[in-house]
């Protein structure tokens, strides 16, 4: 049975862990709470659990110098797991990232728990929540000379602006290229099987979708013609990345070779066409 877990340990695990359904399960992951976890999960916890791994004794590192490793090794570790999982089947993508981040970090907090067991006590790296920034406040002050004073506010310094830039770019991404996703899918969903061969009076099916990557709201007419005649019609309001997906039926009402089905879409009453479709069809 585990014993007592060091408070720091205790908060790497259940911080990582807490950050799981904040991040998968709606709409939890649509609170700001996800970013306040899951930046600490990129940005520091891995190399935390690194570092409490590989200098468990109180005086491997100062409490400083564990902080900016924490970050550096974070920073360092989260592409190459990234990079790992672009070889495997799951891939970058985001609930394989979190679930190997998470591993990864609590499997190290649990590998520094059972180190710091086989070491005396007295000589264990341990945190005090209570008297953290005075250990900061005292490593700063035993720093040997004056150049390591500066290059450690210096270190300080990087890291507090690092932070800053990474949350000023979530919260305030840049806008990139505004377009509108228009697509035909065969009835099974993928881009294949289209009903490109049909006796006469029978019925060819498809999907039709749009997506909305305009960065504000818009509203699409959609027109289906076949051989110049309308067959069909829809009127289409989506907001920023909203997705509208929609079987569409059409009969073949003539015979004939290379007959034309064309998908037009019009955006918010512009007369002009946006986006063009068309699948040629042979009827018998």
């Amino acid at each position: 049975m585990f014993k007592r877990v060091p408070e720091d340990l205790a908060l790497v695990i259940l911080f990582t862990l807490s950050c799981i359904p904040f991040v998968l399960i709606p709409p939890l992951n649509e609170t700001p709470i996800r970013m306040l976890l899951g930046l600490p999960l990129v940005l520091f916890l891995p190399g935390y659990s690194l570092i409490a791994v590989l200098f468990p004794r109180r005086d491997d590192l100062s409490v400083i110098e564990r902080i900016a490793l924490s970050f550096g090794l974070s920073i360092a570790v989260v592409p190459l797991l990234g990079l790992a999982l672009n070889y495997t089947p799951l891939g970058i993508r985001l609930s394989p990232v979190l679930i190997t981040l998470s591993i990864f970090t609590v499997s190290l907090a649990i590998g520094a728990y059972l180190r710091r067991r086989t070491i005396p006590e007295e000589d264990r790296f341990t945190v005090k929540l209570g008297s953290t920034l005075t250990k900061m406040k005292n490593s700063f002050k035993t720093t040997d000379t004056k150049t390591d004073r500066i290059l450690t506010l210096i270190l300080i310094a990087s890291i507090v602006l690092a932070l800053s830039m990474t949350v000023y770019v979530i919260i305030m991404p840049k806008e990139g290229e505004k377009f509108t996703e228009f697509y035909i899918l065969g009835i099974n969903g993928t881009a294949d099987d289209y009903p490109t061969n049909l006796k006469l009076g029978a019925e060819g099916r498809v999907i039709i979708g749009v997506v909305n990557h305009e960065y504000t709201n818009s509203t699409y007419r959609l027109v289906a013609r076949l051989n110049e005649e309308v067959i069909g019609e829809e009127r289409v309001e989506l907001g920023h990345n909203e997705r509208w997906e929609e079987p569409f039926t059409f009969t073949a009402t003539k015979r004939g070779k290379d007959q034309r089905l064309e998908l037009l879409l019009y955006k918010n009453g512009e007369e002009d066409v946006y986006r063009s479709l068309h699948l040629w069809i042979d009827v018998t």
